[in-house]
């Protein structure tokens, strides 16, 4: 199987969906946000002067989802009737995990949307701590599962 992107000449092509069967597709992602633990603390406890991080984070994940096509070329927009983003506390590795969830009854998948809210509620998470901690490294963006569409259900290892 070729890159979908590409036409017969080798040129960017949006890909045609519309003799796909809309199913229902979701997709989950996740991504590691890496601090000090004294970051990792003041998240935790609501103590930074911004206000809870972690809500403005999961406010601009779903928002990321929702912007997808505007950000990625050859996206196309897509009607999500779901979108979730949840934190863990990772203590020993002194990260904050995110997990998220893009769902919807279409002809195309959504696993880069649910990368999208991935990576925009790690970036900012980053955003909102980066003054007390620049050191922050955003890392592990992948798909966890996808489920839906012609080639099945995909779960990473």
């Amino acid at each position: 199987m070729g890159f979908t992107h590409l036409n017969e000449h080798g040129e960017a092509n949006m890909v045609d969906v519309t003799e796909k069967a809309v199913t229902e597709r979701i997709a989950r992602a996740s991504g590691r946000v890496y601090m000090k633990p004294e970051t990792l603390a003041m998240i935790r406890d609501n103590g930074h002067k911004k206000g809870d991080v972690l809500q403005v984070a999961r406010i601009a994940g779903i928002q990321g989802a929702k912007k997808c096509s505007d950000l990625i070329p050859l996206c196309h927009p897509l009607m999500l009737t779901k979108v979730q983003v949840d934190f863990t506390f990772n203590e020993a590795q002194s990260c904050i995990d995110i997990e998220t969830l893009a769902k919807l009854a279409g002809q195309t998948g959504v696993e880069m949307e649910a990368l999208t809210a991935a990576s925009v509620a790690a970036l900012t998470i980053f955003d909102m701590c980066k003054a007390v901690d620049p050191a922050m490294c955003i890392s592990d963006i992948k798909v966890l599962e996808k489920l839906g569409g012609k080639s099945g259900h995909y779960q990473a290892q």
